[in-house]
């Protein structure tokens, strides 16, 4: 694939099939992936790619914990706690695509609670693949913005592959959970989970297209000729 058809092409994959990701191909897209620039070459990232009997105790764990109320434990942080304005506008507008191409009627709480409960299980995905990063840089602005570059040169160097993924924060949003059963050491920080897998084409959420802001509403031109 060209650049252009990668990143305008990409969608994020909420449906997989179940069958297996070759270690080989992971290691392939990590590789690609890394070569994202990071602050002072910090490369503050690390990986846990997690598939089989240790991703189905994650998925059981979060379901549990959530379902039975415990309360929510990302280690980064998150800002403010509801969106608002127009960064709440552009959630909602990518939740109305999403449950519209399910058939999630606004009044169905039973399949509203199931679609959130898909995050929590990583969409379901063969392959989860937890970015951390040295607790020792904790606190640095830079390095969650290092993160999010290797993370979005992920997504993309899978979707050159054939594969799909989404990044996602309900898979560790129990923290403890995560951290039992991917054997993530104390000093790491959990950033975030991307669910990784081959893309089930019959699942109608993963044909949706966000809409995205133009480059008028999001770019000041200073010193140019208009």
């Amino acid at each position: 694939m060209q650049y252009d058809e990668v990143v305008l092409g990409r969608r994020s994959t909420r449906g997989f099939t179940s069958d297996p990701v070759p270690r080989e191909l992971i290691e392939e897209i990590l590789t690609l992936a890394m070569r994202a620039p990071s602050s002072m070459n910090t490369q503050p990232w690390n990986f846990h790619v997690i598939t089989g009997e240790p991703l189905d105790r994650i998925r059981a764990g979060n379901t549990e914990r959530n379902l039975a109320g415990v309360p929510h434990s990302r280690e980064f942080r998150t800002g403010a706690e509801k969106f608002t304005g127009t960064h709440r506008d552009r959630q909602v507008q990518v939740a109305k695509q999403l449950f519209g191409a399910m058939g999630i009627a606004r009044e169905d709480m039973e399949m509203r609670q199931d679609w959130v409960l898909r995050g929590f299980r990583q969409f379901d995905a063969p392959v989860c693949v937890i970015v951390t990063y040295d607790r020792i840089l904790d606190g640095s602005d830079d390095t969650p913005f290092d993160c999010g570059a290797v993370s979005n040169a992920l997504v993309n160097a899978a979707w050159s592959r054939g594969l799909g993924a989404v990044i996602n924060s309900q898979g560790i949003m129990q923290s403890p959970v995560v951290r039992e059963h991917a054997g993530i050491a104390d000093d790491q920080v959990i950033m975030k989970s991307i669910a990784l897998g081959w893309p089930d084409e019959s699942f109608p959420a993963n044909a949706v297209v966000s809409e995205r802001k133009s480059v008028a509403e999001a770019t000041v031109f200073v010193g140019f000729d208009d």
